[in-house]
């Protein structure tokens, strides 16, 4: 039997990843994508149904992305069977077993599956994405949808987003105001980076939601997440534990964020950060 992957598409990292993944299943690998005027989660689950229909497979994924999830569940409701989210490990069979993350990456889930095909879809980063790419993708049609996409609104960015940046600089409750995110934005600039936030921010109405690190916001894996004033809530780590490294600056010797950290500053952030960014300019001669 095979294995029927959904691509989001082929530039896409969680795409790779979710390729990478099925290949170590042992399986032959067959990846599709879905054309459509619109992203319409219930039409994009009509097509794959019609290609599980072709022949049978033994698991049908896709990346765990809120696309991914959400044609998966779609998909899963159309064949009457369960889908498992978020998945770090599976051994193929009757029944499956996954381990899967659970509550914003606090614990792992052993889990067995049962069903004709495995529905599943592959956690950010559980996996490196294989240099091999995607390769090559079949493309099937998406019948229209009774849900239609009026309007897309685009979020206004400058410089590089908060999902592709190498350096992600946040700030927590404990920056104090939407003016006090300026020594945020300038150390961001300074390292060519993107500014970030807490759900304790965009609550308080300081940063717009795009700019939310966390298990309700964006989910980054840049190589170093400098993270300012943010006491390190489960829901905020599982947004940001694909970073490479983390610095944390809290005054609060005990948060929570020191242990995951692998650099820790101990200290007032309006100090801390304008003093790095200072340190920065003295290198660079400026």
């Amino acid at each position: 039997m095979a294995v029927l992957v959904y691509v989001e598409h082929p530039e896409d990292e969680l795409s790779q990843q979710a390729l990478t993944f099925a290949r170590a299943l042992g399986e032959e690998v067959r990846a599709i994508g879905v054309e459509g005027a619109a992203y319409a989660p219930a039409g994009f689950a009509a097509a794959i149904e019609s290609v599980v229909a072709q022949q049978p497979y033994s698991a049908v994924l896709a990346p765990g992305t809120d696309h991914g999830n959400e044609v998966l569940a779609h998909l899963a409701a159309r064949l009457d069977l369960p889908l498992a989210a978020n998945c770090v490990s599976v051994t193929l069979g009757d029944p499956a077993s996954v381990t899967r993350v659970r509550w914003g990456g606090s614990l792992l889930e052993e889990a067995r599956v049962h069903g004709a095909a495995l529905l599943f879809t592959v956690a950010p980063h559980a996996v490196a994405a294989d240099a091999a790419g995607v390769g090559f993708i079949e493309t099937v049609r998406a019948d229209d949808d009774p849900v239609k996409v009026l309007e897309r609104v685009s979020t206004a960015t400058a410089g590089v987003s908060l999902a592709d940046a190498d350096v992600v600089v946040s700030g927590g409750r404990g920056v104090g105001s939407s003016e006090g995110f300026a020594v945020i934005e300038e150390l961001a600039a300074l390292l060519g980076g993107a500014v970030g936030c807490s759900r304790a921010v965009t609550s308080a109405g300081w940063r717009p939601h795009s700019d939310q690190v966390g298990q309700t916001g964006t989910k980054i894996s840049p190589e170093i997440y400098i993270a300012c004033g943010i006491s390190g809530a489960t829901q905020h780590m599982a947004g940001c534990k694909g970073a490479k490294k983390l610095l944390a600056i809290n005054p609060d010797g005990e948060a929570s964020i020191f242990a995951s950290a692998d650099y820790g500053v101990i200290g007032d952030l309006h100090e801390v950060v304008p003093a790095i960014s200072a340190e920065i300019r003295k290198a660079r001669g400026a």
